[in-house]
């Protein structure tokens, strides 16, 4: 009986201050003059900011539950513009159509720090959308309004370099997701003369950056990351750059997730690039492949086609566990004809699944971008964790500024463009 009444006061004090929250998110929805409602979006946006874990969860539930379309509203509107198209009947079922929480997003965006609270919102709806699926009509809204919100034309790109300011570096070095930097030596070492740092930032989040690419400036193309993240290498002086490589792209805030930035950000550095250094020919990537053992293990050798031999090859090299390629040891222990089986398989891999929705999502992020599949490299990450995702494989990939949409609107036809050094793979 005392846990009964415990729980019920917990609910209560749970429901309280969410029923105040959501009454006042009515209210903000029905303000029709300017007077109250950027002070009202601005108390709501504070209250949202103090929210527990599970009032969170009740308010996104109540989202999705509460400020929907009303459904006989839509329907007369849908039979009037089925009837009679035109502007007056289509303008009314679109603004009949639109859920009520798109509009409680524009007004809480219009407050002071509501860009950032809504991006956080995000944040917590998307680490909730696998236990509550119901969550994806929230989902599918603030990711519309993001999109639009933080279009191309509201980004600004800044270099970072060794002067920014350190709470930005230090946000360098926290965010960076492909190769960890090892502290303020390692983040000096990738910002030398031969090395370049851009971010993304956004009027409405002007100190936090929404996305940043790692460069390295070579006389040639990269086949291996350990040399370009060394902290004790010396930086190339500027006659020896003829190639820029782009080694790793982090994302900032994973309230922004889905919402395309990398690709901008990778054409905007490019242009940038070319412009400071003339003399930069070549634009490519040194990128992992962190689905290609996930796919070796799991694929059905039947729809390999000629590649099917390979995976048996492959197989019988390792003695039927194919996880052996996840030691250094044991990979560099391969024979010729073994270490060929795996080079072909994730050609196949990289050309014939990646336009697919379970392709590798490094290779779909940039061939949809407009790059070319140009070469893969062996033993290119011997980390553990480039041995456990791709048993060291690592691949570039070519911007050839000049073909980047013949290249994109191949792969939106299911067509990969890729070298005739990775043809002769397949």
């Amino acid at each position: 009986m005392l846990s009964e009444l415990k729980a019920a006061a917990r609910r209560i004090g749970v429901d309280r201050p969410l029923r105040q929250l959501l009454a006042d998110c009515e209210r903000l929805l029905s303000v029709r003059g300017e007077a109250n409602g950027p002070l009202l979006a601005q108390e709501i946006v504070e209250r949202l900011e103090r929210l527990g874990d599970e009032q969170r969860s009740r308010f996104y539930e109540r989202l999705a539950g509460e400020f929907n379309p009303d459904p006989q509203s839509v329907l007369a509107a849908a039979r009037a513009y089925a009837d009679a198209p035109g502007a007056d009947t289509l303008i009314r079922l679109t603004r009949l159509a639109e859920p009520p929480r798109q509009e409680l997003f524009r007004r809480l965006n219009a407050a002071p720090g509501g860009t950032a609270a809504i991006v956080r919102l995000r944040r917590g709806l998307l680490e909730r959308l696998s236990k509550q699926p119901q969550l994806r009509v929230v989902e599918a809204d603030l990711l519309h309004l993001l999109s639009s919100w933080f279009n191309p034309g509201f980004l600004e790109m800044r270099k970072v370099d060794w002067n920014s300011p350190a709470q930005l570096l230090e946000q360098i070095i926290h965010h960076e997701a492909v190769h960890q930097i090892d502290g303020w030596d390692d983040l000096r070492r990738r910002l030398q003369p031969d090395r370049r740092c851009f971010a993304f930032f956004h009027p409405q989040l002007p100190d936090e950056p929404l996305i940043f690419v790692e460069v390295a400036l070579l006389p040639e193309m990269a086949g291996a990351i350990a040399p370009l993240i060394d902290k004790r290498s010396a930086p190339l002086s500027a006659e020896h750059f003829k190639v820029a490589v782009f080694y790793s792209i982090s994302n900032c805030q994973p309230g922004l997730r889905g919402v395309s930035l990398g690709n901008l950000l990778i054409k905007r550095v490019a242009e940038h690039l070319k412009r400071e250094l003339p003399q930069l020919k070549t634009f490519c990537t040194l990128s992992p492949m962190p689905g290609l053992m996930a796919w070796l293990q799991r694929v059905d050798p039947a729809g390999l086609g000629e590649a099917a031999a390979a995976l048996t090859q492959l197989r019988g090299a390792c003695g039927g566990d194919l996880g052996q390629l996840a030691h250094a040891a044991r990979l560099a222990a391969l024979d010729g004809l073994a270490h060929h089986a795996l080079w072909r398989l994730a050609a196949h891999y990289l050309v014939h699944v990646s336009p697919q929705s379970q392709g590798d999502p490094v290779a779909r992020f940039h061939l949809d971008n407009g790059a070319r599949l140009e070469r893969l490299n062996a033993q290119a990450n011997l980390s553990p964790r480039g041995l456990k995702e791709s048993a060291g494989l690592m691949v570039n990939y070519l911007y050839d500024l000049t073909k980047i949409e013949l290249h994109r609107d191949r792969f939106g036809q299911g067509r990969v463009a890729h070298s005739r050094a990775v043809s002769a793979l397949l």
